[in-house]
């Protein structure tokens, strides 16, 4: 009995492992490792902000899947022009999906349509449990005008810039 029970605690902590040996490459973040936003700089710069959640090269041989959204709101900060920042407050489905968060342009409404998704790698088995997750992402300064800011066909808010 005491064989049987060790052969399956050793055959649990083998699945828990990842499938491939590769070493994690360099700038990636290793799956368990909580994905937080970059400090915030209260300092306006003249670079554009490197946005950590876009889309990055090798996204493609990953699988593409849900976020769950529990609360969005707008970060409008006191500069000429306005500073914005979208604050994502929500759950990804297991510990190795990775947020991405994609900003195009506004459209000729001046509707902001904000895609945020997460990727994992189909290879890599993971424990099956929700990872909260905060964020703030800018988005950068606008021309003048009335914005609306949507994150998955939801409502974020809105703001004059």
């Amino acid at each position: 009995m005491r064989f049987h029970i060790l052969l399956l605690l050793i055959l649990f902590v083998a699945a828990c492992a990842p499938l491939s040996s590769s070493p994690t490459e360099p700038g990636s973040v290793p799956p368990d490792t909580a994905v937080t936003s970059p400090p915030l700089d209260n300092m306006p710069t003249t670079e554009s902000p490197v946005d950590p959640f876009a889309p990055k090269p090798g996204d493609e041989s990953l699988t593409r899947g849900n976020v769950f959204i529990n609360e969005t709101s707008l970060v409008i900060r006191e500069s000429y022009p306005p500073q914005i920042s979208l604050s994502i407050n929500g759950d990804l489905p297991t510990p190795c999906h990775e947020l991405r968060v994609e900003i195009p342009e506004p459209d000729a409404e001046k509707k902001i349509m904000v895609d945020a998704y997460s990727v994992v790698d189909p290879n890599v088995a993971c424990t099956q449990v929700i990872q909260p997750f905060q964020e703030n992402i800018d988005l950068g300064t606008f021309p003048t005008g009335h914005y609306t800011v949507w994150v998955n066909g939801e409502l974020a808010g809105e703001f004059d810039s």
